[in-house]
């Protein structure tokens, strides 16, 4: 394996994650300098996999090819093919490094494979299974690569993992539903209030829409504090991150409550950004 094309490959994932906006950081300055690099290439990699999933004009059947494919390609790349791509190339290396579960990686590919197929959910446990599969596996990556594997810290991680999760479709209601066609609150929950995928399609903004996302929001507060003893528990900068990011998530759902429109996408000030660090100190 030639040095330089490694160390150009894991330049090219930090540079994709810079590129994209983020409300939660990735891979920030928070974290271990050495470690930078191989969270880069995680969130590459899924960000490769989710755009393979939603960008773009491929059918479907094209899409579930292509996402086939880049998890056959990772594995064929851990039993020793050399890398043609500089995300298989810098993950791959991520991998072996640090010895991590490579069904994590197959979880991504089956949420973004369903993402590509499904468009409703009838209840809120079909919602959390998409979770347990498209956000969890990142959590528990990176404990993986600080080496904070127990039971409990899995636990607390998957369920700040799964209330981010469903933070980001509270933020793109209306983007999913006119750009995929997708719905990620709970049908049962809709029908139970009258509410249709008009409410979606025209940004209806009625009594019966803000009860039934201030169910959504308690539930995924509910979460971030389950969750957040994770950020308590561990020292130094990875547990000031986690704090970081349980802030974030808060300061996104108390904003999300106050806004007269529940289709708008809320935006982390600067002030919201030094409320979450005085937080996440104070935690």
């Amino acid at each position: 394996m030639n040095t330089i094309d490694l160390a150009k490959a894991y330049c090219h994932c930090q540079s994709i994650a810079r590129q994209h906006y983020e409300n939660f950081p990735v891979a920030s300055l928070l974290l271990q300098k050495n470690l930078r690099k191989h969270v880069a290439a995680i969130y590459a990699f899924a960000r490769q996999a989710d755009d393979l999933a939603d960008e773009g004009e491929m059918p479907a059947a094209q899409r579930i090819t292509a996402l086939d494919n880049t998890i056959n390609t990772l594995y064929a790349c851990l039993d020793g093919m050399p890398a043609t791509n500089p995300v298989d190339l810098a993950i791959s290396h991520t991998i072996k490094t640090f010895n991590l579960p490579v069904s994590l990686f197959s979880d991504l590919i089956s949420a973004f494979r369903q993402d590509v197929t499904k468009k409703r959910y009838a209840d809120f446990a079909e919602v959390l299974n998409y979770c347990q599969r498209s956000a969890n596996p990142i959590g528990r990556l990176m404990l993986h690569l600080y080496d904070q594997t127990d039971a409990d810290s899995l636990t607390q991680s998957d369920a700040i993992c799964s209330a981010l999760q469903l933070i980001n479709f509270f933020q793109d209601l209306q983007q999913d539903y006119h750009e995929s066609g997708r719905i990620y609150i709970p049908q049962q929950e809709m029908t139970a209030l009258n509410i249709t995928d008009q409410h979606f399609a025209d940004a209806i903004n009625d009594a019966a829409m803000r009860e039934l996302m201030q169910l959504q929001y308690q539930r995924a507060a509910a979460l971030l504090q389950q969750g957040a003893m994770l950020g308590k528990r561990l020292s130094g900068r990875f547990g000031l991150e986690i704090r970081l990011i349980i802030a974030g998530g808060q300061r996104i759902v108390w904003k999300l409550n106050r806004q007269q429109n529940l289709f708008l996408r809320p935006r982390l000030t600067l002030n919201d950004k030094l409320w979450m660090l005085y937080t996440a100190l104070l935690s």
